[in-house]
């Protein structure tokens, strides 16, 4: 059944929304059969056909908001192509590639690189080690980068030069949220969603002084990725399970779909893994 979007309080009634273009992969090929993050179970049996329906659900979400959804296609023994925010980060036109930690997800980066170039993106290959809008998110006129475990530091001297933007590196310290879009909420250009443990002190310092009126996100909702969410601005698409996290967002004035993603959660991913925004 398609989710229905919370009632908005009347005095937020005015928020904007900023239509949004995304890419997305299906699940056809998704499994748990190694570990590269402290979320997989290989030995824990999982169902690909429930991780497609779930995600369908994400796809018709995105569809009833309006959003443009583009698609590219799974390829067979890419077990996580499905999250495909790692596959690369596009901002003006312009398209950074990734160039992924492990070998198993490798492949992808190539993949994902001519799609983006057939898109009409000008792409650039990465030298250093990336994982995509993973570690990259666009927060009003500056880039929030993370790094510490899936993404280097160097990379961020890439971004800078290739997007010629202000670029705000970000130490990760916690192993279960090893992309910044695991611990951190982009709501609109000028506030954001975060989980304090999951930075390291100057890192969090800096979170603070940028964003004062930032939602603190408890551990139980940042346990079931729900900070890995995605919006407009206006509207919040959540993991269905994080409800301290929804009520939060509704007493901002957000609008929130709840989304089940509980099959994707067992390789480490939710809403924003399986969204690449497209920005031209």
């Amino acid at each position: 059944m398609q989710p229905e979007l919370a009632t908005i309080p009347p005095t937020e009634s005015d928020r904007v929304a900023t239509h949004r273009t995304v890419l997305m992969c299906r699940p056809d090929f998704f499994t748990v059969s190694y570990r590269i993050n402290p979320w997989m179970h290989p030995e824990h049996p999982t169902s690909t056909q429930t991780a497609v329906t779930q995600w369908e659900t994400l796809h018709a979400a995105y569809v009833a908001l309006g959003y443009d959804v583009h698609l590219i296609a799974p390829i067979d023994g890419l077990n996580d192509m499905v999250y495909s925010a790692n596959g690369g980060f596009t901002l003006d036109g312009k398209a950074y590639g990734a160039l992924f930690t492990y070998e198993q997800r490798a492949p992808e980066g190539p993949a994902y690189m001519a799609w983006l170039e057939e898109a009409g993106f000008e792409v650039h290959a990465p030298a250093h080690v990336n994982e995509g809008e993973g570690d990259f998110l666009v927060a009003g006129d500056a880039i929030l980068a993370g790094h510490g475990f899936r993404t280097t530091l160097e990379s961020h001297d890439e971004l800078r030069r290739i997007f010629d933007r202000e670029v705000v590196s970000l130490r990760l310290v916690d192993p279960s949220f090893y992309h910044l879009d695991t611990a951190i909420a982009i709501l609109d250009d000028a506030n954001v969603a975060y989980l304090p443990k999951a930075f390291d002190d100057a890192s969090r310092a800096e979170l603070e002084r940028r964003f004062p009126d930032a939602v603190v996100v408890s551990d139980d909702d940042a346990a079931v990725l729900g900070l890995n969410s995605f919006g407009d601005g206006r509207s919040m698409v959540i993991a269905s399970r994080a409800a301290g996290f929804d009520r939060d967002l509704q007493a901002r004035g957000y609008a929130t779909v709840g989304v089940d993603l509980s099959e994707l959660l067992l390789g480490g991913g939710g809403v924003k893994c399986c969204t690449l925004e497209l920005r031209r």
